[in-house]
């Protein structure tokens, strides 16, 4: 199989190219990614000499480019969008030009050459806030999206949905909770806490630290995106979670006792605006179809990802300063 993979060399992306790589060697991946902050090339160093390998520097809303990579490739794995939920605030003209248009772009170009296989990387954040004891998000929540980012994201989930409808463009979407990792860009929670703690600065905790999420590792994440393109139910959403529900405030003090730091290193700051107080994913359905449910414990994945940045300071260091 043949894949062109949107948005490669970020976190998500890059770890899945790697993954799916050493599961299936005899693929081949394009990763079409335009290198903006947060792609990054040293994520995929590794693969640079892979002849199944090839990098494109290039936008998803470039339609000619696009148009001319699709025509090659078997499958289209959608993970290319803008992310982080304070940049949407500050702007979010960027989040509608690649998460919605781009998004549009790709699939056109998958209809237009042959209804080509779709797959959609999604967020349980389209899902909008639960209260604490609501039930988990599931595959037939209602969209309430809060932020400019999630917005754009249900946006996007929409578009695909309706390329199924309309075209049978045989697509899948899949909607996960927040990931961790390797190679995680350090402006997210985990990642900034522990690159922080290295360098002995205090860690942002936005409010009380009562806002909760599930964490999934970006291995257990990649490893049901894989099965649910080969055996996933076309037309079909399916929600990935961790099964690991924590405030910011626990996730603050597990970091801190896994790393030899006191609560002294706690900063509080001001919230968020609109921040969601918490979000849960209910995996039950492709634990049922695909056979799929996440085996990183959140304190096994925790300690290995400390020691991923401990251990690699010449990638997170050039992109804090």
């Amino acid at each position: 199989m043949k894949l062109l993979v949107s948005g490669g060399a970020g976190f998500i992306g890059s770890n899945f190219i790697r993954d799916w790589l050493k599961n299936n060697p005899e693929s081949e991946i394009i990763n079409l990614d335009l290198l903006t902050y947060a792609g990054n090339l040293d994520n995929l160093k590794d693969l640079e000499e892979n002849s199944n390998y090839q990098l494109v520097k290039g936008s998803i809303n470039d339609k000619d480019l696009v148009f001319s990579l699709v025509k090659s490739v078997d499958a289209i794995v959608h993970f290319a969008a803008e992310s982080h939920v304070d940049r949407s605030i500050e702007d979010s003209s960027l989040f509608v030009e690649t998460n919605v248009l781009g998004t549009h772009v790709l699939l056109e170009a998958a209809r237009l050459n042959g209804n080509k296989r779709f797959h959609h990387i999604s967020t349980d954040e389209v899902f909008g806030s639960l209260k604490l004891n609501d039930p988990k998000f599931n595959e037939n929540s209602s969209y309430d999206p809060r932020s400019p980012y999630s917005a754009s994201k249900a946006g996007a989930d929409h578009l695909v949905r309706s390329y199924w409808h309309t075209y049978k463009l045989p697509i899948t979407i899949s909607n996960c909770s927040n990931n961790y990792g390797p190679y995680q860009y350090p402006e997210k929670l985990i990642p900034l806490f522990i690159t922080n703690l290295i360098d002995n600065k205090p860690v942002p905790v936005y409010g009380e630290g009562k806002n909760i999420r599930d964490w999934i590792h970006v291995s257990d994440h990649n490893r049901g995106v894989e099965k649910i393109i080969k055996n996933g139910k076309i037309g079909s959403t399916y929600c990935l979670g961790g099964g690991n529900e924590l405030s910011n405030l626990e996730i603050t003090y597990e970091i801190l006792k896994t790393m030899g730091k006191g609560e002294e290193m706690i900063k509080y700051v001001d919230d968020r605006l609109g921040h969601d107080f918490r979000y849960a994913i209910d995996y039950s359905l492709i634990e049922k179809e695909l056979d799929w449910k996440p085996e990183i414990s959140f304190s096994e994945g925790l300690k290995d990802t400390i020691k991923w940045y401990i251990n690699n300071p010449n990638w997170w260091r050039k992109l804090k300063n």
